[in-house]
């Protein structure tokens, strides 16, 4: 395996300030994204977090996730008042989803690890499944290669209202049929066969999307002693009643402070992709298998947008002392919920995360919290010696093509074959023949004008024909050339499909089968610097 780290150029301008520690930017935050942590290690001690409720709850999800023995021993360690957490989270995509689920899940590893080494206390990673998110359409399939495309393999199990994800059952008919072309579509290899077998086997086992989303995550991550916890397990919701209340007492001071930083922020030129109003409630309520988004009226009750329901405070705060299950968090408060859950050493997330996290402080500030320090998860490019070879061919640098630049460098080059280029060539015809039919053109105005309207149509019927010969030269040039526009369209949909990074569309399970689970276990145990942009890692 070869590291080296890359630049990016696409990053946005709030992104850029905060990991260049710009002082406005910092404003909105508690803690400098790069700190040493000694501060926030000493403002946790003067804590209390609910240790052996948390431990007995995360115990018994990992343990029927039949978790490895590191797990098992990381949340029993969660027991000592020393120890800490690194947390992020993401929706349980099926076959983890977009692989930007594995990297963060890497980054917590290596966090915790360097962490651990350096502060000399326990620092467990921890993987926050967001099973109460209703987004099915979101994580309901995957994107894998076909030559030079990608192709959505999608599972068409329908499903009746938005409930959680975590309480949508797995619909054992179309889910093996989804994952028997899944597994179809890819090369066989050296590992196809125990790579299938690993996911029938973690299907069989499984009830629903989470559990399935969690074997898989422990057969890649089998020493590595990450912690998994889905957000919306009854047994999750009995140790957070406190916190709902608390949430919902202070929803006046978490809905102002959001909506007001958000308009700060907007002001000063950063937008902030995320829905929030003054009389936001920022907590769910589930009624006939539908997650409700709350807000408050100005008498002080609680409604959905639709006017399903309408509840006191009073009666809000009986349904989480009676049956909690039925609230959950959102965008808002479930970084609320994390914080007074756990004794989060850092929360590391993707630059979407920061921008909207960059809007909480006076949300946390409302629980008598501190948000914790904000930590850019690990950004990576998986490439291989296939992939290497056809960039040296094409005389193509992993900056170019990570940079957009793929399609402008192929367009030059199919220009450059031609001596001198068609595009050229025609344009100095076009401008020869405009010129030489000028007298033309002048004349028949001069003997009667709908004679120079016929003259300059004339010029526009050469210039279409010269047109449609030049589209005959480019198609013929393209087919004289097309292994080389394949390898181009290769390397691009490899390691920048549809104009984006890697890490958004591909799925592990591709790279899993060329090389095995190896390297990700490889790259667990690397010390990468969270303040570089961006890993390329060659296979």
């Amino acid at each position: 395996m070869h590291i080296e780290t890359m630049t990016l150029s696409n990053e946005s301008e709030l992104i850029k300030k905060y990991k260049n520690h710009d002082t406005n930017v910092m404003s909105y935050f508690d803690y400098m994204p790069y700190s040493t942590y000694e501060e926030r290690l000493n403002d946790l001690k003067k804590r209390n977090f609910d240790r052996k409720g948390l431990v007995n709850v995360l115990k018994h999800l990992n343990s029927d996730w039949n978790a490895p023995i590191e797990t098992m021993q990381n949340i029993e360690r969660l027991k000592d008042d020393k120890s800490v957490v690194v947390i992020g989270g993401q929706q349980a995509g099926l076959l983890t989803g977009p692989m930007y689920t594995i990297h963060k899940i890497i980054s917590l590893i290596q966090l915790a690890k360097q962490e651990e080494k350096r502060l000399n206390v326990p620092v467990i990673p921890v993987f926050w499944i967001a099973g109460e998110d209703h987004d099915y359409d979101e994580i309901n399939h995957v994107y894998l290669s076909e030559d030079v495309k990608l192709i959505k393999h999608q599972l068409d199990q329908s499903i009746e209202g938005k409930p959680s994800v975590s309480k949508i059952p797995k619909d054992d008919e179309y889910i093996t049929k989804w994952l028997d072309e899944v597994l179809a579509s890819l090369e066989e290899t050296a590992f196809t066969k125990d790579l299938s077998r690993h996911l029938y086997e973690a299907l069989g086992k499984s009830n629903n999307y989470i559990d399935f989303f969690s074997y898989i995550i422990f057969d890649l991550f089998q020493d590595e002693g990450i912690v998994l916890m889905d957000s919306a397990h009854p047994e999750i919701r009995q140790i957070e009643k406190p916190y709902f209340k608390k949430m919902i007492q202070h929803q006046e001071e978490i809905a102002a402070g959001v909506y007001e930083t958000k308009q700060q922020l907007e002001q000063a030129g950063f937008p902030i992709m995320m829905d929030t109003e003054i009389n936001s409630g920022h907590l769910f309520y589930e009624y006939q298998n539908e997650r409700l988004l709350l807000e408050r009226t100005p008498e002080g009750d609680w409604i959905d947008k639709g006017e399903n329901i309408s509840l006191t405070t009073e009666e809000l705060l009986n349904i989480v002392e009676d049956t909690p299950e039925r609230l959950s968090n959102n965008v808002v408060t479930r970084p609320l919920m994390q914080e007074c859950l756990f004794p989060t050493l850092a929360f590391i997330g993707g630059n979407g995360e920061i921008s909207y996290w960059s809007t909480l402080k006076r949300a946390f500030h409302s629980l008598n919290m501190k948000m914790p320090p904000v930590l850019p998860r690990l950004s990576f490019t998986l490439s291989n010696a296939k992939i290497k070879k056809t960039l040296d061919k094409l005389n193509l640098t992993y900056d170019i093509v990570l940079n957009g630049e793929t399609d402008n460098y192929k367009i030059n080059w199919l220009k450059a074959q031609t001596n001198p280029p068609i595009e050229l060539l025609v344009n100095e015809v076009k401008q020869t023949i405009d010129m030489d039919h000028k007298p033309l053109r002048e004349l028949a105005q001069q003997i009667r004008t709908d004679v120079g309207q016929l003259a300059d149509a004339n010029l526009l019927r050469i210039q279409r024909e010269i047109d449609f010969l030049k589209q005959k030269m480019s198609t013929a040039l393209e087919d004289k050339y097309a292994q080389q526009i394949h390898a181009f369209n290769f390397v691009q949909n490899t390691l920048y499909p549809e104009n984006s990074l890697q890490e958004r569309t591909w799925n592990v399970v591709e790279w899993v089968n060329q090389h095995g689970v190896q390297f990700i276990s490889e790259l667990c145990n690397e010390r990468c610097s969270f303040k570089d942009q961006h890993y390329l890692i060659e296979l």
